[in-house]
């Protein structure tokens, strides 16, 4: 018998006298919670996204499609960047404005190879404004979960409005739970016993959040 069988049949007889219960998940928990806290419109949505991840110490940029690679091409630039670590379904356009060598991302690389490159540029599954929180989950525009979680520099581009929603319970309704999902809020950072803030320990030192509006010029 393993481990897991043991387990589960201890479970088994600590719920032998439990009478079942026929009520679905769904109506058993009451859910009738603020699904999110005041009324805003889609612009203050995104002002308040861009406060709190601001709030967070996330660098946070707003510009235009057509404008995007320039500004991808001129954040990396002033890193100094000359690598940058590239999910399998970004949109290449995104990297027009950069001479940095684009370094695909590949299940063989090691957490070595990982760290010695300069940055990495993403997409993401959704933002919420009222936690300044970023959401992967692993699509092809944002990789694998480590990709995000080694390089010390992460581009993560929003496209606004569409991605954006005001609370947890929005964003919960539109992600897959199934999927590997990654909470962002912020760089990477922890406290010692003295609260001394030291960031960068499990993650990118640098988050910085391009919010991208409106279609390409011609498209729209």
């Amino acid at each position: 018998m393993s481990s897991r069988d043991r387990i589960l049949g201890r479970v088994r007889r600590a719920l032998a006298d439990v009478p079942s219960d026929d009520v679905p998940y769904e109506q058993a928990v009451q859910r009738d919670y603020l699904r999110e806290h005041g009324e805003r419109s889609v612009e203050e949505t995104v002002d308040l996204l861009a406060e709190n991840l601001a709030d967070y110490r996330a660098i946070v940029h707003r510009t235009t499609v057509d404008e995007l690679a320039d500004v991808i091409g001129r954040l990396l630039s002033e890193r100094g960047s000359k690598s940058v670590l590239v999910p399998p379904g970004l949109d290449v356009e995104w990297l027009g404005g950069t001479d940095a060598e684009r370094v695909p991302d590949r299940a063989e690389s090691t957490p070595e190879e990982l760290d010695r490159l300069d940055s990495v540029v993403t997409g993401c599954a959704i933002a919420v404004a009222e936690t300044g929180t970023i959401v992967l989950d692993g699509s092809p525009d944002q990789g694998r979960r480590r990709i995000t979680l080694v390089p010390d520099h992460h581009i993560c581009v929003v496209r606004v409005p569409e991605q954006v929603v005001s609370s947890v319970p929005q964003a919960l309704e539109r992600l897959d739970p199934t999927r590997p999902l990654t909470w962002i809020s912020g760089p990477s950072a922890t406290s010692d016993i003295e609260l001394d803030r030291v960031e960068g320990v499990h993650g990118p030192r640098t988050l910085e959040v391009v919010l991208v509006s409106g279609p390409p010029e011609g498209r729209g």
